[in-house]
C-alpha cells in the first residue's frame, strides 16, 4: 500500500492506494490537480490517465477509491450515489478499485463541485 494525499481548500485527506496494475499507472502519474465534480456521496475528477481497466466492478464500499476508464477518472465514494437504492454506493458503471481512504463522510460533503483538488 502507498500513501497519498488528496488537498483541498477545505482540508486534506490521505489515502492508501493498492497494488494494481490501475494503482501504479495512477501512482506514476502523480501529481495530479483537478477539479471536483459531486454525484451523490461521490467525489470523482478527471486524470487524464488511461489506465488498465482489469479487474472492473460495480461492487463498491464506502472509503473505496476507484478509477472509472469510462471518464478516466477517479471516483472517491462515502455514502449512496445518485443511483443508490441502499446507504451503499453504486457507481454509474464498472469501476477499478484502487484505494481506500478512512476520511470522514461529513468531511467530504464539504467538498463541492468545482473545488480544486491536487493528489500527491
Amino acid at each position: 500500500m502507498k500513501k497519498v494525499n488528496f488537498k483541498t481548500e477545505q482540508g486534506n485527506f490521505e489515502g492508501e492506494f493498492l497494488e494494481n496494475t490501475a494503482a501504479k499507472k495512477i501512482l506514476e502519474s502523480l501529481p495530479i490537480e483537478s477539479r471536483v465534480k459531486t454525484w451523490g456521496d461521490e467525489i470523482y475528477f478527471d486524470t487524464g490517465i488511461e489506465a488498465p481497466t482489469e479487474g472492473g466492478t460495480l461492487d463498491v464500499n464506502v472509503g473505496d477509491i476507484a478509477y472509472w476508464p469510462e471518464g478516466k477518472c477517479l471516483c472517491i465514494f462515502f455514502g449512496p450515489t445518485a443511483i443508490s437504492k441502499t446507504e451503499k454506493p453504486v457507481p454509474a458503471s464498472e469501476v477499478v478499485i484502487v484505494g481506500k481512504t478512512s476520511a470522514k463522510p461529513e468531511f467530504l460533503r464539504k467538498i463541492k463541485s468545482g473545488t480544486k483538488i491536487r493528489v500527491e
